[in-house]
């Protein structure tokens, strides 16, 4: 075909401008190509078939239409029409091939050689009827390029979705397949979540007969873009035998996590909070897909989801919150559900607040947020976590706190706090919602504090028998003094609970005025040692001089630091002292109104002093006014079992 011979096409026709008329049509779809019999038959053997049938079943009438209308039906007679329906990869395809028996240049890529092998085969373009003929240049081009190329695997195992079942009968979809878990296996793993170059797939691209078309620059403008977002673009059938795949092949669970994640994104709204409304899509339609096909996919993930914890936690743990949501919002089914759960569980640690907040999307719950199914999660923390502990058989490990148990008891503080202020939020769920987190879990109950406060503001209406079980939470040693003193002039608590911050504040402040003496002690005697050194060293003369004077000196600086702490402490110690003594007056105000009560009270059936006494019951032995032995009640035994058993006072409670 020489250069003057170009194709052409005019609406939804396609010439081939040679300067002679065309005798053959072909329809393909909805296009019609006007093209010539003999480059037709010198390389499709289909073609060559059907021509000559159609030449010889119009041969014997031919001579009778020339002779009613010769001059009009002469072209009429020699021209053969075809119609292909169902031809693979469609008109483009066709057309390529038709082409291709022009001896035009085309361009094999990843995106049409798979149609191209289809079409050679339908239209049998082999090697034992033309030689080097389509077949055997789609197959080089696939087994030499393709399947040696992780990103060019992937977008060639995209066109099969449309070939099929063609691609899979002449084992293209499963070369490719094979391909990508292969190539994949052999990959630097830290590649994987980030976007992957492959360049060398770009370079490799095969411009046959020597032209530059659309297909290489399209190519080398993607060479950057990462094969996961390409992974994204399959069908769910083709996605899940992909994935299968792999699990076969026991890939690393990082890269199946990354390939669901890609997808996850790609075809369910909402799942990133980043991508709440998604953009429209220029390809197709399908990436918006409906609620029941988003449901398939999101329960198809879930179950390829792998179960070790993901070694980028932070990331994969926001990404499995979105799809819990989602779960939530689409009905799935438990089984989703659950996996999702526990899949969470094994990397709470990691979440943040703004994760926990899982709107209530059932009409059961009466509470703004789903507490139940962050309850579920912390259960299966504490399983995962409990499983671990008693893998670990050495005295250190168990004797040592847990650092993703702290970072959880903090998360959960957090949590409880946010969720306190719920109108709908029983106090009864409140409460087994707090106890359901061990006491290891919190170094301080400050935070456990600030949300029996907000609970309690936001619940006025609370019963004072509910009040004091909520604050039977609280274990008062483990307040620091600022919440302390928070709490000693909260009007929301109860007096049971007042009473025993006083106690543990008052047990603080002797703490601290013992710590202030020991430590002024431990002060001074550096002091009276630099001291001596340096009258030592006075009388020695000028010979004993140089380094140990300079010694003499730095210790001397020691003294004078050591001192102006003294003072600091002396200061501390004394407004200490003065804060002690506030105490005790306000104990003793209190013991007078107690011994009042007694009074008027006298004949009532234990009397208000033993009343009082199990009421204002402390946990601990230690007294803080007298030195009388008193019966102590562990108020955070209503933790875990309910039950109160009355005792008998020998004597009242000094308080």
């Amino acid at each position: 075909m020489s250069s003057a011979e170009k194709p052409s096409s005019k609406g939804q026709a396609w010439f081939c401008t040679t300067g002679l008329p065309s005798d053959i049509v072909v329809e393909v779809d909805d296009m019609t190509f006007h093209l010539h019999k003999f480059p037709l038959m010198s390389k499709s053997r289909k073609l060559h078939l059907l021509i000559t049938q159609q030449e010889a079943a119009t041969h014997s009438s031919a001579a009778q239409q020339q002779q009613e209308n010769e001059d009009e039906d002469e072209i009429v007679e020699e021209q053969c029409h075809v119609t292909f329906t169902g031809f693979p990869g469609g008109s483009e395809a066709f057309e390529m091939a038709a082409k291709f028996c022009y001896g035009v240049k085309i361009d094999l890529t990843p995106s049409n050689v798979a149609a191209l092998r289809c079409a050679g085969e339908f239209l049998e373009m082999t090697e034992d009827y033309s030689e080097d003929n389509l077949v055997s240049k789609t197959e080089r081009f696939l087994s030499q390029h393709v399947l040696k190329s992780l990103k060019d695997s992937v977008k060639t195992l995209k066109s099969c979705d449309s070939l099929m079942p063609m691609a899979e009968n002449l084992g293209i979809t499963q070369r490719c397949v094979d391909s990508v878990v292969s190539r994949t296996s052999s990959s630097d793993p830290a590649l994987f979540g980030w976007p992957v170059s492959d360049a060398s797939s770009a370079s490799k691209q095969v411009i046959w007969n020597g032209l530059d078309g659309a297909g290489r620059r399209k190519a080398s403008a993607g060479a950057g873009e990462s094969w996961f977002e390409d992974l994204a673009l399959l069908r769910l059938p083709l996605f899940k035998r992909l994935i299968l795949a792999m699990r076969t092949a026991e890939l690393s669970p990082e890269i199946i996590e990354t390939c669901v994640m890609y997808y996850a994104k790609k075809y369910i709204p909402g799942v990133s909070r980043s991508n709440r409304k998604p953009l429209p899509s220029s390809s197709s339609s399908s990436s918006v897909a409906t609620e029941a096909e988003q449901k398939e996919i999101l329960e198809t993930l879930v179950s390829n989801l792998p179960l070790e914890k993901s070694s980028k936690a932070a990331t994969a743990t926001r990404f499995l919150f979105g799809l819990l949501r989602t779960t939530n919002i689409l009905n799935a089914s438990e089984a989703c559900r659950d996996a999702l759960e526990k899949k969470i569980g094994l990397q709470l640690e990691e979440a943040t607040l703004d994760d926990l907040l899982v709107p209530s999307y059932s009409y059961l719950n009466e509470t703004l947020y789903d507490v139940d199914c962050v309850e579920r999660i912390l259960s299966q923390f504490l399983e995962g976590l409990e499983a671990r502990t008693a893998a670990e058989t050495t005295e250190d490990a168990a004797a040592t706190r847990s650092p993703a148990l702290m970072l959880v008891g903090k998360l959960i503080d957090g949590y409880l706090s946010e969720i306190a202020s719920d109108a709908n939020l029983k106090p009864e769920k409140f409460y087994n919602f707090a106890i359901s987190l061990p006491d290891e879990a919190r170094l301080f109950d400050d935070g456990l504090y600030r949300a029996v406060d907000v609970y309690l503001k936001a619940h006025p209406w609370v019963s004072e028998e509910e009040r004091e079980k909520i604050c039977g939470l609280l274990d008062c040693q483990k307040l620091t003094l600022e919440a302390c003193t928070h709490a000693a002039q909260n009007e929301r608590l109860p007096l049971r609970a007042v009473v025993q911050v006083l106690f543990f504040e008052q047990l603080q402040l002797r703490h601290a005025i013992a710590g202030t003496l020991m430590a002024a002690e431990a002060a001074a005697e550096p002091g009276r040692q630099s001291a001596a050194l340096e009258r030592e060293a006075e009388g020695g003369g000028r010979e004993g001089l140089g380094l140990d004077l300079e010694h003499v000196q730095e210790r001397n600086g020691t003294w004078r630091v050591a001192v102006r702490e003294n003072q600091v402490l002396r200061l501390d110690m004394d407004s200490m002292r003065t804060r002690v003594h506030q105490l005790e007056r306000e104990c003793s105000s209190m013991k007078r109104v107690i011994a009042k009560f007694d009074k008027s009270d006298g004949g009532a059936a234990g009397g208000w002093r033993a009343s009082l006494g199990r009421k204002f019951g402390c946990k601990f032995k230690t007294q803080v006014c007298d030195s009388h032995e008193s019966t102590a009640v562990d108020t955070r035994k209503g933790r875990h079992h309910q039950q109160q058993q009355p005792q008998q006072q020998q004597h009242p409670h000094h308080v």
